[in-house]
């Protein structure tokens, strides 16, 4: 378990709270839970409703749909902030491969923060932009692959 120093100074690094006041980050870093789960244990599930956006403090958790692993995180990486924006069922799941410290912060929670500090919901932007540009880049590179391997297994070679 983190200090309350310690919690502040950490989520002070995080880049969806980075550049805010501290004094809210003071408060902010109070009312988020810290979560503990052992290696190969799935935090939430694709589809599952989603209510809390998580931050990893330690370890390292695999996002996946089904057996495609789309990203991995470890500390100080954001995830599950979508659901929390559009009330859709979770995209993805999410494991850990490793054993994991999470803090988490609840939809209200995100909600009151955005309120005091709009910063933050751009932020958050920012962040999700980045995660689609690099998705697209895996897919870009996917197909890429499937164009190479038709053309060398084309009959008219």
């Amino acid at each position: 378990m983190l200090s309350s120093f310690e919690r502040l100074l950490f989520i002070r690094r995080v880049s969806i709270f980075q550049e805010l006041r501290d004094e809210f980050l003071v408060k902010l870093a109070s009312a988020m839970d810290e979560l503990s789960f052992p290696s190969d244990h799935t935090i939430f599930e694709q589809g599952e409703e989603g209510r809390s956006l998580y931050i990893v403090i330690s370890g390292r958790v695999r996002v996946h749909s089904g057996d495609r692993e789309l990203a991995r995180m470890d500390a100080g990486k954001v995830f599950g902030e979508m659901a929390l924006f559009d009330a859709e069922p979770r995209s993805a799941s999410v494991t850990t491969t490793e054993t994991c410290d999470c803090l988490t912060l609840n939809q209200l929670q995100l909600i009151d923060a955005i309120e005091e500090t709009p910063e933050i919901a751009i932020n958050i932007t920012r962040a999700l932009s980045r995660r689609i540009r690099e998705l697209n880049g895996k897919i870009n590179s996917y197909e890429s692959e499937i164009k190479e391997m038709r053309a060398v297994n084309s009959p008219l070679r």
